[in-house]
């Protein structure tokens, strides 16, 4: 069994692992960040998703062993909760955006990996951008008002701290 070195969350974590623990498993049984959800254990339902050095990917598909070398970032990872929430959680909070709560951390970290790639989004690329996602409750439209809100306060935050 390989031992791997990644960083998760900005900590550096050095592990055996079998060659077939999946991402998914490392990261809620290992290491026991349970943000990332099983769904659907194929790559369709979007509910496991984390950033993979800054990327969206799905974690029921990668081996854990793929990720030595990598930033992996979780749901856990990107606000400092419970002091400050990150723009998109508050975001999906203050447009209902969330209602069972189990495809939204792979929903904020999707929208995420769009946001960062395109700090302006129209409706239509958020759904495009989304579409990976299943939710089966909200119907998406508090989702992508919540996307939308998320990529005004990140301007605005981007604003005040360049100045312009």
């Amino acid at each position: 069994m390989p031992e791997i070195t990644t960083t998760v969350n900005g900590t550096t974590v050095r592990q055996v692992v079998d060659d077939r623990l999946l991402l998914l498993d490392f990261l809620r049984e290992t290491l026991g960040l349970t943000g990332a959800h099983a769904g659907c254990e194929h790559g369709v339902c979007g509910a496991c998703t984390v950033l993979v050095d800054g990327v969206a990917v799905r974690s029921c598909l990668l081996f854990a062993g793929q990720v030595a070398g990598h930033e992996v970032t979780t749901i856990e990872g990107i606000g400092s909760f419970p002091d400050e929430l990150h723009p998109l959680q508050e975001a999906f909070w203050e447009c209902h955006g969330l209602q069972c709560g189990y495809c939204t951390p792979g929903m904020i970290l999707s929208a995420l990996d769009l946001l960062e790639e395109n700090p302006d989004p129209t409706d239509e690329e958020i759904r495009e951008h989304l579409s990976g996602n299943i939710c089966r409750c909200t119907g998406y439209v508090n989702i992508v008002a919540a996307v939308r809100h998320a990529a005004v306060a990140l301007s605005t935050r981007a604003e005040e701290v360049t100045g312009r």
